[in-house]
């Protein structure tokens, strides 16, 4: 598992992969539903999330 983690790392250090990752986040973490979000619209959100969560687990523990 270190291999693949430390290839996250690597790949979101440069300029460009620290802008996905930024893209990422804004487009998911920092992303707020309404009150009239359905609950799949909040599911949806939330595994998003949760995929980008892991993404950054992945390269802090790669570094």
């Amino acid at each position: 598992m270190k291999d693949i983690e430390q290839n996250y790392a690597r790949t979101f250090a440069t300029s460009a992969g620290a802008a996905v990752l930024h893209h990422l986040r804004k487009i998911t973490i920092e992303r707020v539903l309404g009150p009239d979000a359905t609950d799949a619209q909040l599911r949806s959100l939330e595994a998003q999330r949760a995929l980008v969560h892991q993404i950054e687990m992945l390269i802090e523990r790669g570094k």
